[in-house]
């Protein structure tokens, strides 16, 4: 059989399509991974939503097979591909790089000036089968789940955001109650941060944060509730020592700067769907802050740095839901309608 199941993006609107789709033929650099476990990320809802961002970033590569979040078992090894065996259980990083530009060549192969994003510029996770560059695929011990495994691609997005500046002794605002953001509240703790402030729209991630190790949980949509004062009463009017953005929202980024102290570290990971404006001349310029973007994760420091504080994350009560890959439409309900954490598709 040369046909697998998959789960397209045809077309220029919000959904899906669920069609069959050739097996890849890898090349020689190549290994064929046979998924076992692929998980939704926000930003597999932006391009299910097909919102500004998905259609300015992905419009010319319709039809494509999206998704990125990935564990699966090595099958098939390409001739010149090195570091990886059949059988072996491996990972993705996504950000595939050319290894030849001026970014690759300084260490900063995250920021490729000719990346190739898996499931975004490339064909994705949502699949019975990956090709995959050899060098871009992670081996994992196998005795890690591997619903828990496909959620190491987030975890280390908020490790490179989290350790992006200096974490202890620290207060911390994150923005964002996300996957990402919950594991950023445990990253904080275990770093050593002195008070870490979360601040969500929704009660029940805000619960996931608290157990996760959040001091201070902000609920912004609650009835009479501003953030901007609730972060301040926490700081004894200081301000938070560093910002997090991890919910791509406007508000959240407003939020997030009026509430750093002066000399502060912001580091901004969230995906915005359309410009909006920040008062550049108050919290930024005056305030001299830093202020850092946050590109998917440092390769491969973040990946060992992952490894490392993984046993520590009870990442396993982040998976809220489990469903088939046909069965992908339940997944995008439950994190539309806000509830679930990480949602894995199994095909």
């Amino acid at each position: 059989m040369n046909t697998m199941t998959a789960i397209w993006k045809t077309e220029p609107k919000q959904g899906f399509e669920i069609k069959d789709a050739q097996i890849p033929k890898i090349k020689d650099d190549e290994v064929l991974i046979k998924v076992k476990a692929t998980s939704i990320c926000g930003t597999d809802l932006h391009i299910y939503n097909w919102d500004a961002w998905s259609a300015s970033r992905i419009g010319k590569n319709l039809p494509y097979i999206f998704g990125h979040e990935v564990s699966g078992e090595v099958v098939e090894v390409g001739k010149d591909a090195k570091g990886v065996s059949i059988g072996d259980h491996v990972s993705a990083e996504t950000h595939i790089a050319c290894n030849y530009c001026y970014q690759c060549r300084t260490g900063n192969s995250h920021i490729c000036e000719n990346v190739e994003i898996l499931g975004v510029d490339r064909n994705g996770t949502f699949a019975e089968y990956l090709s995959l560059p050899a060098r871009n695929a992670w081996v994992n011990d196998k005795s890690i789940p591997h619903h828990i495994a496909t959620a190491q691609e987030p975890l280390g997005n908020a490790v490179h955001t989290v350790f992006n500046g200096e974490i202890a002794a620290k207060t911390v605002a994150i923005f964002g109650m996300g996957p990402i953001g919950v594991c950023g509240v445990r990253l904080c703790k275990l770093a050593g941060a002195e008070k870490v402030i979360a601040v969500d729209m929704n009660e029940t991630r805000l619960k996931f944060a608290k157990d996760f190790g959040a001091d201070v949980i902000i609920n912004g949509s609650a009835e009479g509730v501003d953030v901007r004062k609730e972060i301040m009463d926490a700081t004894n009017g200081a301000g938070a020592d560093v910002f997090l953005e991890m919910a791509g929202s406007p508000g959240a980024m407003q939020d997030g700067l009026a509430t750093l102290r002066p000399g502060g570290r912001a580091s901004i990971l969230g995906v915005f769907s359309k410009p909006f404006e920040i008062d550049v001349t108050n919290d930024i310029v005056f305030k001299g802050i830093q202020l850092n973007g946050v590109n998917g994760r440092k390769m491969f420091d973040s990946w060992y740095k992952s490894k490392s504080f993984l046993p520590k994350m009870n990442l396993e009560k982040l998976v809220t839901h489990k469903f088939k890959l046909t069965e992908i439409e339940k997944g995008f309900d439950v994190l539309l309608n806000h509830d679930g954490m990480k949602v894995v598709l199994e095909p």
